[in-house]
């Protein structure tokens, strides 16, 4: 089985137009902002990319590259980022259309705190369930 990345390669090959281009760039901006971050290959084909858990997905759509956010809505988005998905209650999204330049230090500040947030969930101890006798 081909790893995660070479199949993201592929993807992005597949793709060859604007959208190729821009998850492309989406991914090296994922990895500048967080050099340890894991790519994995889920859901029969959508990129993932995880620090401590799922930080982000990079889906591809007719007029839309869509990164979904797992933890989102907890994440502080000073700049305003997200632009879909609003309503749920866990996740958070940004639709990415052809011609949008992508504000690279908001992106890159996002990512820094998705990490963050998954690590420090990961730290915490969970609460034991106790039995009332």
């Amino acid at each position: 089985m081909e790893s995660a990345s070479v199949l993201i390669d592929e993807k992005i090959k597949a793709l060859g137009d604007w959208r190729g281009k821009m998850l492309a760039k989406v991914r090296e901006v994922i990895h500048a902002a967080d050099p340890e971050i894991v790519e994995e290959w889920k859901w029969m084909g959508t990129p993932v990319w995880s620090h401590g858990g799922i930080v982000c997905t990079g889906e591809t759509y007719k007029k839309v590259v869509k990164m979904t956010f797992a933890k989102g809505a907890s994440l502080k988005d000073p700049s305003g980022l997200f632009n879909s998905s609003l309503d749920g209650k866990v996740r958070r999204a940004i639709d990415i259309h052809e011609g949008d330049k992508l504000h690279e230090a908001a992106l890159k500040d996002l990512i820094r705190a998705a990490v963050a947030l998954n690590l420090e969930s990961k730290s915490k101890p969970k609460a034991r369930q106790t039995s009332s006798k």
